[in-house]
């Protein structure tokens, strides 16, 4: 079954970044004598307030979400892994800092503290990175320093570091094969969630802006006509869930083939 879930993701982020080459409709042509059609032969996926394409729309702003959603995952998941191996491996003054700086960003709730941060800022693709990147480590730094712990404890690291073994060796050697799995199941559920936030924060005004397309603004240029034009936000919601779905069914396979292997 995790095959299909893999094809359909494949399918999903070809058709996005490759349909363009095969449907050359311009994302951005107002036809003012094709305002709010239905899907048709004419237009897949029917027709905006302005009379633009929305399967063009879609295959743009899917880009622009997609981008988002993986860089961010990884400056994510980079973030978490670096300053969870920092407190879990080093220990003693440097943990209690680790924890410190983690409990800090916990306090505040992620969407609000996003708000705050794009009120400040003009959100652009590159700030959208960023902002979900420092807003969304912390659940993998503390996964990835408590299996640090676990990994410090075992009689071979002790011995390594008697021996007078480098740190960096000890934690590229020996420390990342074992973090692996936890750092890929963090990147992909990161990629679902850096959808997610960025899509609302678009939805809600807040993030990508016109002239620029995403996932997010054509959810929301479709919500004041949902009525009569449901197909607007119907086709830009179906790809988000299903970039998400397809993710978070691979992560859970990661996550139990994890399990099985440390239960044995």
């Amino acid at each position: 079954m995790i095959r299909f879930y893999i094809i359909l993701l494949a399918i999903v982020i070809l058709f996005i970044f490759f349909g363009n080459l095969i449907y050359t409709v311009s994302p951005y042509d107002l036809n003012p004598s094709m305002i709010l059609t239905s899907p048709s032969s004419d237009h897949l996926f029917g027709t905006d307030r302005l009379g633009r394409d929305v399967f063009a729309r879609i295959i743009e702003g899917g880009q622009t979400s997609l981008i988002i959603g993986f860089f961010s995952a990884s400056l994510t998941s980079l973030i978490g892994l670096l300053i969870g191996i920092t407190g879990g491996y080093f220990r003693r003054k440097i943990d209690i800092s680790v924890v410190v700086l983690i409990d800090l960003f916990l306090t505040f709730p992620t969407f609000f503290l996003l708000l705050a941060l794009v009120s400040y800022i003009d959100a652009s693709l590159i700030v959208l990175i960023f902002i979900l990147s420092i807003t969304g480590w912390m659940g993998m730094a503390r996964l990835i320093r408590s299996e640090s712990f676990s990994i410090g404890n075992k009689p071979y690291i002790k011995i390594l570091k008697i021996g007078n073994v480098s740190n960096l060796k000890i934690i590229f050697k020996y420390f990342t094969p074992i973090l692996a799995p936890i750092f890929l199941v963090s990147f992909t559920f990161g990629v679902g969630g850096a959808i997610l936030g960025e899509s609302a924060l678009s939805f809600i005004g807040l993030g990508i802006s016109s002239p620029d397309i995403s996932l997010g603004t054509i959810l929301s240029d479709g919500k004041d006509v949902m009525d009569i034009a449901p197909w607007i936000s119907f086709f830009a919601g179906l790809f988000i869930f299903l970039v998400t779905y397809c993710l978070v069914q691979i992560s859970d396979y990661i996550q139990y083939k994890t399990s099985s292997r440390d239960t044995y």
